[in-house]
């Protein structure tokens, strides 16, 4: 794996990871800090589902998923060729986002959950969601590229 794409990696589960600690240590559980006064504040959820609470307490569920993730998804990064930056940045997101996450299940047997979007109502969240999501952003505009440039070349 060219060395970039480690570096971005760690920085990105490093992140997750410091984030999480800080909120842990210095926010109480189920309390809040605001961040951003009417729009975003720090909060101290310990999450033991998936996204919005979904399948809480399966624990050996998740670990299994994540398994299968993360094997999944580095065949897929080292099979991509090494042309499609964009395909495998994709990838490095979904990978830290889950390995983040995953970090927490098996430390903690829970996810602290931190964002808290104060103008809305939206589930809280963290850094390694973030990170999923921005994967899969990035994945389906890497498929759409790919598919424009098919479309271009016949």
């Amino acid at each position: 794996m060219p060395f970039i794409y480690i570096l971005v990696l760690l920085g990105l589960v490093i992140s997750d990871q410091a984030l999480k600690f800080y909120v842990f240590y210095n926010v109480p559980a189920m309390g809040f800090r605001e961040f951003i006064p009417g729009v975003l504040s720090l909060t101290n959820i310990r999450n033991t589902g998936a996204a919005w609470s979904m399948l809480e307490g399966k624990m050996y569920f998740f670990y299994i998923v994540t398994a299968i993730a993360v094997i999944v998804l580095g065949y897929l990064f080292f099979k991509a060729e090494k042309n499609q930056y964009l395909y495998r940045f994709s990838l490095i997101f979904l990978l830290a986002g889950t390995v983040g996450n995953a970090i927490d299940r098996f430390t903690r047997q829970f996810v602290i959950d931190m964002f808290n979007l104060e103008f809305m109502n939206f589930p809280i969240f963290n850094l390694a969601d973030t990170f999923i999501t921005i994967g899969v952003i990035l994945l389906l505009i890497s498929l759409f590229k790919s598919t424009a440039g098919e479309k271009n070349s016949k």
